[in-house]
């Protein structure tokens, strides 16, 4: 049997302002990349969402990003490789600490927003944040964009590189996610998204926005928690996987 990980974003609300149900979505996802406190999350939502992951026997990724919780972690922040190294490695300080208080441990990186995009060709960029989780110690994978610099970079490291794939984001036909500054780069129709993530799984393809086919691997896939249906987009991309003969486990 043919498996894949699903992974979405949780633990992002602040205060009083909820994003997204991670309760429901821990329903049909298997990893769950949870804020650091940089872009999103305050330490109690993060604090919770630890305990609620370690309840469903989900596995704990570490979603940093650029320290930007006006711009939730969606701007360009043009810093210096030892201050964004400085920065990631203490999102993931913070987060292992709340996550082993919870019964668990981190169990992968996967870089937020802005900065995921950006070390996908941005090479010092990338290689700061390799040497944060080198730095972080132990062997934690990275979830990157298949074919970027941050994932040769990785492999290079030593790391596990974890190319991943977007159910709910349209695709360029070289491969690159749509700029959310553009109309239609996030995908609503859950039957459109499951059909194109059941291809991913089987086939190694995905339909890019101009209709070309995209071949590409990934071991991962991830669902938006503050996409608009996530909840019953998640499930609808699980329920098809399923019915193709596609286990759901985590890569970590």
């Amino acid at each position: 049997m043919a498996f894949i990980d699903l992974n979405s974003d949780v633990g992002e609300s602040f205060g009083n302002w909820t994003m997204g149900d991670d309760a429901a979505i821990f329903r049909s996802v298997s990893s769950a990349n949870v804020a650091c406190g940089f872009h999103a999350g305050d330490p109690s939502t993060i604090a919770g969402t630890c305990r609620e992951a370690v309840a469903a026997g989900i596995s704990i990724g570490a979603h940093v990003g650029y320290r930007d919780l006006a711009g939730f972690g969606r701007r360009f922040l043009d810093c210096s490789p030892t201050e964004l190294a400085d920065d990631v490695l203490y999102q993931l300080g913070a987060l292992e600490a709340i996550a082993r208080a919870a019964g668990g441990r981190i169990r992968y990186v996967k870089p937020h927003g802005a900065l995921y995009n950006t070390i996908v060709t941005h090479e010092v960029q990338a290689k700061a944040v390799v040497d944060a989780v080198m730095a972080f110690g132990g062997d934690l994978p990275l979830l990157l964009l298949p074919g970027s610099v941050a994932l040769a970079a990785a492999e290079s490291a030593g790391l596990r590189g974890v190319a991943e794939a977007f159910a709910d984001r349209a695709y360029n036909p070289d491969g690159t996610l749509v700029s959310r500054r553009e109309r239609g780069a996030v995908l609503h129709d859950e039957d459109v998204v499951a059909a194109n993530m059941v291809r991913l799984a089987t086939e190694g393809t995905i339909i890019a926005r101009d209709g070309s086919t995209i071949r590409t691997s990934a071991e991962s896939i991830c669902l938006h928690g503050d996409t608009d249906g996530a909840v019953s987009m998640a499930a609808a991309v699980r329920r098809e996987l399923e019915a193709a003969g596609v286990g759901i486990r985590s890569f970590a």
